[in-house]
């Protein structure tokens, strides 16, 4: 054994995954949802990006539902043209989730950039988009947000969609009917729905984005505004002649060699986070631990009496009680295991629980008021 393979932390398979089980590298992006940094989880040196949401910032803009929801999906999903979950947490300030890690930055980063995207280029980024999106719709998912925003490219330049904060899960024969999305991306049929009611939509609205995005990329393609005549599924994909050369199943296994590859030496991404993080940030990453002792501290001596901020408080104690903490390693780990020859069971053995998930009681949407859009 190694001296670093030595001085790697081991942590107890029963001990639920934590903040401290992970090393801040440092800050990449933030958004309204809440901020992205870098992380390297200590026991298996693996390298991932950890999107965290401060609680009380959640509840005032009315946004732990879409969390939630967010949270509800990811964990029963996984693509190779997804951006995956991986661990779910929460500690006392914030919720915690930790997803792949794509260096390659996001389509809009590099429309910034004024990267000059080729035909085949585009091509490929629309056909891995057509592969997840009809994944999602076997799971009955609509994304509702397919942007350049949110499709990351990893270090071979392969497209990766992220971002479930308004996906919404509609079963068989359902229709979606809010208004839901960002504008430029959105489908007519969505405002359609709004303004006049009608039958609502489906899945169709996410392959209008995809059209978008190749129109943007491209700065080329026409789309079509009757979604009866327009490509909205993998079988239109296949069929349609532009893409007659495809080899669809090279290209679900990452065979298909991207057309532009991101150079791997120099991160993609503004540089100013990682400034404001360590300067402007109230309450900063790399400081949680003191923080969070020293509130402690000071709530063991606080006065038990009710106060103006009782409300805040319950939402905060329904988020602390409802919040799912998820483990896909352990839950790989436990699936593998299952799939092994079992010996005879002793007299008097336990069933397991399933290990990964842990079930949430209501969510506290009844505490706390979201502006969720319901399907």
């Amino acid at each position: 054994m190694s001296a670093a393979t030595a001085r790697r932390p081991v942590f107890d398979d029963k001990e639920d995954v934590n903040f401290d089980h992970f090393q801040i590298l440092r800050a990449i992006g933030k958004g309204s949802f809440g901020k992205v940094c870098i992380v390297q989880k200590r026991d298996t040196e693996k390298m991932y990006a950890m999107k965290y949401m401060n609680k009380q910032q959640c509840i005032e803009r009315d946004e732990v539902r879409n969390v939630f929801r967010e949270l509800e999906i990811l964990q029963e999903i996984e693509h190779v043209f997804l951006v995956n979950l991986w661990y779910s947490f929460q500690d006392e300030e914030d919720m915690f989730m930790v997803v792949d890690l794509l260096l390659g930055g996001d389509l809009r980063y590099h429309l910034q950039q004024n990267v000059q995207f080729s035909e085949d280029t585009v091509k490929l980024y629309i056909c891995e988009m057509a592969l997840a999106l009809d994944y999602l719709r076997s799971q009955h998912i609509i994304h509702r947000d397919v942007k350049p925003d949110n499709i990351l490219l990893d270090e071979q330049g392969h497209a990766h969609l992220t971002d479930f904060n308004i996906a919404t899960i509609i079963k068989d024969g359902e229709r979606a009917t809010a208004l839901a999305g960002t504008k430029p991306y959105m489908a007519p049929e969505i405002f359609q729905s709004f303004v006049s009611g009608g039958s609502g939509y489906s899945f169709e609205v996410d392959w209008w984005s995809v059209g978008v995005l190749a129109y943007e990329l491209l700065r080329g393609w026409l789309l079509t505004v009757d979604p009866k005549h327009r490509v909205s599924s993998l079988q239109d994909m296949q069929a349609a002649p532009s893409l007659a050369g495809v080899l669809w199943q090279d290209l679900s296994e990452k065979k298909v060699a991207p057309g532009f590859v991101p150079n791997k030496g120099r991160l993609h991404c503004d540089p100013t986070f990682e400034l404001e993080e360590m300067i402007l940030e109230s309450r900063p990453l790399h400081k949680k631990k003191k923080r969070l002792a020293k509130n402690r501290s000071r709530d063991s001596s606080r006065d038990s009496s009710q106060s103006e901020n009782d409300y805040l408080q319950d939402c905060l104690d329904a988020i602390q009680q409802d919040f799912v903490i998820f483990n896909r390693e352990k839950l790989k780990k436990s699936q593998d295991s299952a799939s092994e020859p079992l010996p005879a069971p002793e007299a008097g053995d336990a069933a397991e629980d399933r290990e990964g998930a842990r079930p949430a009681g209501p969510t506290c949407g009844s505490i706390c008021p979201s502006r969720l859009t319901e399907s």
